[in-house]
């Protein structure tokens, strides 16, 4: 701990060598460096603080996500920078050696630093900083409808073009707009699919946050087959220290009474069926179950009775759960729904062609449709938000998927 912590300071003292020598070397102003040099301090003083005076007790609140969006804020465009002026560094570092042992100049030996690498370092610098600002105003409410046909041979035919709305990673502790929710609540409503699935994660972590919105919920209009749930890895609150089990055990089970009360019926490692016409299909939930995270799902368990070629939808909340077990599993899950990664809330995506997050990183299915043998995952990029309290380039999801018989359409 203290060795990562020496490297994190050290670390943000270079960061802020950079940028400070980015700014003298555009603007001589004495006061103007002096004042820049105090506030700079100043934040990362409250920045520590926060840190370190974190309550692992009480978990995540408005404090701790004004503490990392400022983080972000300051040191991903310092980062930016810093990278700038350390290529130009190399640049000069080569170029004063060539000159001094090579040509034998007579000049010093580090060439100055360029005024127009500062200035371009700067406007690299301001592209992170204008998108987290917009992140943190308005992306995190810029809630995006998906729509999402997908092809299976084997589809009853009754459910020839059913639609399943999906919402996932909720975190409603994380909030402070009811009128941006009562917005999204809207739209879920206007899409008058005849399922609605939510994929975990109703809370951070305590039931309490919750409860400000249960009527907001609650006005999801109920369709036709129902509205199905399943518990998310937060859901747990396994991320505080409790004062006791009992208390851990009574907050648990408040959270999963929560989907009750804003109308969806949760499964807990268990099916149902959904009925159209003469023809059905199986409604798999699963508990959490993830990679490096709580595995509470039990496949075998929310699966027993039924057969491979029935027609399944499994909800299962970490994406991870398919890549692992579910993808190659003799049941046959022919369509997954997940949500957890959020996309991590940062990345760039131009839907269709191009999409880029630190999430790929972490996990191979991060966001949309995935295939594998003709089983498919569905990612949910997520309702709300969590740590960062904004989104960038990710925004805020409501998926909509058309179920069609038939091959699949390249």
């Amino acid at each position: 701990m203290g060795f990562r912590l020496l490297f994190f300071i050290v670390f943000l003292f270079i960061i802020e060598l950079y940028a400070f020598q980015a700014f003298k070397t555009i603007l001589k102003d004495k006061w103007f460096l002096i004042g820049y040099a105090v506030i700079s301090v100043a934040i990362l003083i409250y920045i520590f603080y926060g840190f370190f005076s974190f309550d692992r007790s009480v978990g995540q609140t408005k404090q701790t996500m004004f503490v990392m969006g400022l983080m972000l804020l300051v040191y991903v465009p310092k980062i930016v920078l810093a990278i700038v002026l350390l290529g130009e560094d190399i640049f000069r570092l080569v170029m004063g050696s060539v000159n001094y042992f090579v040509e034998n100049t007579n000049e010093g030996f580090l060439p100055s630093r360029r005024k127009f690498i500062s200035q371009l370092g700067l406007g690299l610098a301001a592209v992170p900083f204008l998108s987290l600002i917009y992140g943190i105003t308005i992306g995190k409410y810029n809630y995006k409808v998906i729509k999402q046909r997908i092809f299976f041979p084997d589809l009853p035919d009754a459910f020839d073009g059913f639609t399943i709305t999906q919402i996932s990673d909720v975190h409603s502790g994380s909030f402070d707009n009811p009128d941006k929710i009562n917005y999204a609540i809207d739209l879920v409503n206007e899409q008058n699919s005849d399922l609605i699935l939510f994929t975990g994660d109703i809370v951070n972590t305590h039931a309490k946050e919750m409860h400000p919105w249960i009527d907001t919920f609650n006005r999801i209009k109920k369709p036709e087959y129902g509205k199905f749930s399943v518990l998310g890895n937060h859901d747990y609150g396994e991320y505080v220290n409790w004062p006791s089990q009992a208390e851990k055990n009574q907050n648990f089970k408040e959270i999963k009474e929560l989907y009750g009360q804003i109308g969806f019926q949760l499964l807990l490692n268990e099916h149902t069926f959904i009925q159209k016409g003469n023809d059905k299909i199986a409604l798999v939930g699963v508990e959490n179950w993830g990679k490096n995270f709580k595995q509470a799902g039990d496949l075998e368990k929310a699966s027993e009775g039924l057969r491979g070629n029935e027609f399944k939808i499994l909800m299962s909340h970490d994406p991870s759960h398919w890549e692992y077990e579910v993808k190659n599993d003799d049941m046959n899950y022919h369509l997954t729904l997940s949500g957890h990664t959020h996309g991590m809330q940062f990345g760039i995506e131009i839907p269709g062609y191009f999409k880029w997050s630190l999430a790929q990183y972490v996990y191979k299915q991060w966001a949309g449709l995935y295939e594998h043998l003709g089983r498919y995952v569905y990612v949910n990029r997520g309702f709300g938000y969590h740590a960062y309290p904004g989104r960038v380039g990710i925004m805020p999801e409501i998926t909509v998927i058309e179920l069609k018989k038939g091959d699949k359409v390249a």
